[in-house]
């Protein structure tokens, strides 16, 4: 009966003082993968036929977001979002040729339907598209008037920092939201 309890004694020592060796092993390793995971560590880009794959992720404390110096602003690249916001509506039947163009405030969508799709439905379909992408402050208008594509497309060029174009913008707005005839 000694002997059992004094190997069961035995046996429970030999198990605490391994496990508590594997704990600072482990915690090395908490700190090692801690480190891997760390978003200011410099990470190697992904080429681009990888970015597709790719999760985002980063973490930040509140202290570390609030300490850096760097101004971290958001951008878009504009171009990118008319070209998804296009893409998504010209994958509906019921459209023909989709012309956008994104500002800083506004997402401008003109649209020529080939028939199969009602004129309420396309311009929901245009709306929910660019809404579904866009920030929601951002104003969106649509309208069917094809010919309407060619004034979007004469601001292609144009820049925010330079607003000599407001005034084009909101002539088109007027026009896109004129009833059809």
């Amino acid at each position: 009966m000694k002997t059992k309890l004094f190997t069961a004694i035995g046996l429970s020592g030999l198990l605490l003082i391994s496990g508590c060796g594997g704990d600072n092993n482990a915690g090395e390793q908490g700190i090692g993968i801690n480190e891997k995971l760390n978003p200011n560590n410099e990470m190697e880009q992904p080429a681009n036929e990888e970015l597709n794959e790719q999760l985002g992720y980063v973490r930040f404390s509140r202290d570390e977001v609030n300490n850096t110096q760097e101004d971290h602003a958001m951008t878009m690249d504009r171009t990118e979002v008319a070209q998804m916001i296009t893409r998504t509506i010209l994958r509906n039947e019921g459209f023909e040729e989709v012309a956008t163009l994104v500002t800083d405030q506004e997402v401008l969508i003109a649209y020529e339907r080939n028939g199969e799709l009602d004129t309420e439905n396309a311009a929901d379909i245009a709306s929910k598209t660019a809404m579904s992408v866009v920030p929601r402050y951002y104003n969106i208008h649509v309208s069917d008037n094809a010919s309407l594509m060619e004034d979007i497309q004469s601001l292609h060029n144009s820049r925010t920092d330079n607003r000599n174009y407001d005034n084009t913008i909101d002539q088109i707005i007027k026009q896109m939201n004129q009833p059809a005839e």
